[in-house]
């Protein structure tokens, strides 16, 4: 036994007598009493006098151990660490949920205990693979059964980092909370995303009664099929491009490579088990035993329906709640293609496979490759489609991108997205973007020697008269988002919908039940963790605390992770034209920028919308390296009303690319340089001569 096993134990031994030796009882502070509690001076009694610590001030040490480490009780309103004072405590071991313990080892079931001793192959085979159901709509939205429950479908291969990713974010045998006051919650929240999260623990942190109800995985897409391993992905292929990507820049820098380009292998296997890494690694901070033991959240796994305008029953349990949250974001669309729903089916199904599955994969399940596709078609040309494109294309498989509208990333300015596309096409990225018709896909009945079988898509593009064959092993689709609002009887609580909005919400994010609030992607036009974060604490300000919060005046930037980078902020010279406000754009481009220069990175721009006759910021994009992270600084700006005049006067070091917002409010002053001001301005300096 290791030392760690040992320390474990005794203190196992010490929470246990602790446990039985201190007196339980109700306690009364003024108005309010408290049930089956204990007090914290008493405690310390307790502990000095059978010899668990020497002293009083050791006694406190070892009870905020208790408390902090060992989660065995808490300060019945959580204001309060452990203490040597007539303070009330309670004990919270399993009340608010708990995995299962195995009664031969007497350790938590985690998902490796369902796998055989041997493990997982790397590639191929099939094993217990956590599957969840998957969706069984199509193009049309009149074709959605209200009833239709969708969640992400896999998590594959079952290795080290997935399994702790599962044991995080979806522990097998979960136990539910243990009743208390029968199941009346100040907030129920339906839905573990990043909306639902931020949701429950911040009303718990200020002393609401919570519950919160996940049927997959804590974290939603942002961790599990997001922003978290999209990223990751991302990483390994920029740095792919930067050694093998231009060997003609790498050389301008005094850089060669013996081999050249060929001499850069990749280990596709190696950058996706990094993803699942990395993935595993954050995940605890999304887990159920955090949010359950740290943060005071009753958490459910399971199914969330309502069965009246106050209750939600899940598992078999009836919650009755004050006020509750609908956070159950969306989920990937599939495009009305012949062919395409079945191969989907047969990528994602539960039972067994005699053969090798199809990859015709979405968001949801692109992260479970662990063979490199040989060719890959992208169908959708917005911000998922486009990141993962470029970076399949940086790590080796050739990508085509096809689309509908002639354009990539339709809501950017046109100039700014055709810098992305030019450097996509320059990596090696295929453009097909006047797709009239999806004709169908189909299995050749060839496997690869990737193990995945060949896939034919046809389709018809606009101009052509015969119809365009692709060759591909890999289908990643890309093409929107659905609101995920099925299967949670909505109708049951009053609250009004739209198959394809999603929750109809009014500027406190209230629903037709004023009592239910909807939040994040499922009523919401910006689908963005970030936004979502914020829709949270304006629910929680507005359902606990009679809050005037408002939905239109968050300010809510957004970037597009490629390379070159987009980002933006405020209103489009669009969005202007429509309201009729007039406004004036001032640029300033990398290639003047020093720092750009020094990089070699000089194709991009900085762009301020700004109102006609004053210098109030109405909106900016960035396109260019580090976009993401400069438009912070403009958003600030926006938020403070700071104008972009005074930006002209913030020192910025010198050499950055941020410089260029400095100089974009040069720009600006500039015009404010009339003939009279000018004039005037000459008549002070010959005074001074």
């Amino acid at each position: 036994m290791t030392s760690t096993e040992e320390l474990n134990d005794s203190m196992d031994d010490i929470a246990a007598a602790f446990k039985k030796g201190v007196t339980i009882s109700d306690r009364k502070f003024r108005l309010t009493t408290y049930k089956n509690s204990f007090v914290g001076s008493e405690a310390v009694d307790y502990m000095v006098a059978k010899g668990m610590a020497e002293s009083r001030e050791d006694a406190v040490k070892l009870g905020q151990a208790l408390s902090s480490d060992f989660f065995l009780f808490e300060h019945v309103t959580r204001d309060h660490p452990f203490m040597d004072d007539y303070k009330f405590y309670r004990f919270v071991e399993g009340e608010r949920g708990d995995r299962k313990f195995d009664e031969e080892t007497g350790k938590k079931i985690g998902w490796g205990d369902f796998l055989a001793p041997t493990g997982m192959k790397k590639k191929g085979g099939d094993s217990m693979n956590p599957s969840m159901p998957a969706s069984d709509v199509d193009g049309d939205f009149s074709k959605i059964d209200p009833k239709d429950v969708h969640v992400a479908q896999q998590v594959w291969p079952l290795d080290e980092h997935n399994q702790t990713l599962l044991n995080h974010v979806h522990p097998p045998g979960w136990k539910d909370p243990i009743v208390q006051n029968d199941d009346h919650y100040d907030l129920v929240v339906i839905g573990g995303g990043t909306a639902g999260l931020v949701t429950a623990a911040g009303s718990a942190g200020v002393g609401a009664r919570v519950a919160m109800i996940e049927a997959h995985m804590l974290g939603g897409d942002c961790l599990n099929v997001g922003c978290v391993p999209s990223k990751t992905i991302i990483h390994s292929a920029n740095l792919a491009h930067t050694l093998r990507g231009d060997m003609e820049r790498l050389n301008a820098a005094g850089i060669s490579i013996e081999g050249g380009a060929d001499a850069v292998k990749i280990d596709f296997d190696k950058v996706m088990e990094r993803v699942r890494k990395i993935r595993a690694d954050i995940s605890h901070h999304d887990s159920v035993e955090r949010y359950s033991k740290e943060l005071g959240v009753d958490v459910f796994i399971g199914y969330g329906k309502f069965t009246s305008d106050k209750t939600v029953m899940v598992n078999g349990r009836t919650l009755t709640f004050k006020r509750a949250a609908v956070a159950t974001g969306g989920y990937p669309s599939l495009i009305p293609m012949p062919g395409l729903k079945e191969l989907h089916e047969q990528s994602t199904a539960w039972t067994k496979a005699d053969k090798p599955r199809p990859a015709v994969m979405t968001n949801e399940t692109v992260f479970n490759l662990t063979s490199q596709p040989t060719n890959m078609v992208v169908i959708g040309a917005g911000v998922i489609g486009l990141e993962l494109a470029q970076s399949m294309q940086r790590l080796g498989t050739p990508v085509t991108v096809l689309g509908r509208s002639g354009n990539i990333l339709p809501k950017e300015d046109e100039d700014m997205a055709i810098c992305v596309k030019d450097q996509m096409i320059k990596d090696g990225v295929n453009f097909k973007l006047s797709v009239a018709e999806y004709q169908g896909i189909e299995m050749t009945g060839k496997i690869l020697d990737n193990g995945l079988p060949e896939l034919k898509i046809t389709i018809m593009e606009k101009g052509k008269s015969a119809p365009t064959v692709l060759i591909c092993d890999s289908l990643l689709i890309a093409a929107g988002r659905r609101p995920n609002v099925t299967g949670m009887d909505l109708e049951a609580a009053g609250i009004k919908y739209d198959l394809k909005e999603g929750l109809i919400v009014n500027d406190k994010l209230q629903t037709s039940n004023p009592k239910i609030y909807g939040v994040g992607d499922v009523a919401s036009q910006y689908k963005f963790t970030h936004a979502a974060d914020f829709m949270a604490r304006t629910v929680i300000k507005n359902a606990l605390f009679f809050g005037s919060e408002k939905m239109s005046n968050l300010l809510i930037p957004y970037a597009t992770f490629t390379s070159p980078e987009i980002a933006s902020v405020g209103l489009y010279g669009g969005d202007l034209d429509k309201k009729g406000i007039e406004y004036r754009v001032f640029e300033k481009h990398f290639k003047d920028n020093d720092r750009s220069m020094a990089d070699d990175e000089p194709v991009g721009f900085v762009r301020f919308r700004v109102d006609a006759k004053t210098d109030k910021i109405l909106g900016a994009s960035i396109v260019g390296p580090d976009a993401g992270n400069m438009i912070s600084e403009v958003t600030l700006a926006m938020q403070s009303e700071t104008g972009l005049g005074a930006l002209a006067a913030v020192i910025h070091p010198y050499p950055t690319t941020a410089e260029a917002i400095r100089q974009a409010g040069d720009l600006y002053n500039k015009t404010r340089l009339t003939n009279t001001v000018k004039q005037l301005l000459r008549g002070v300096i010959k005074l001074q001569r």
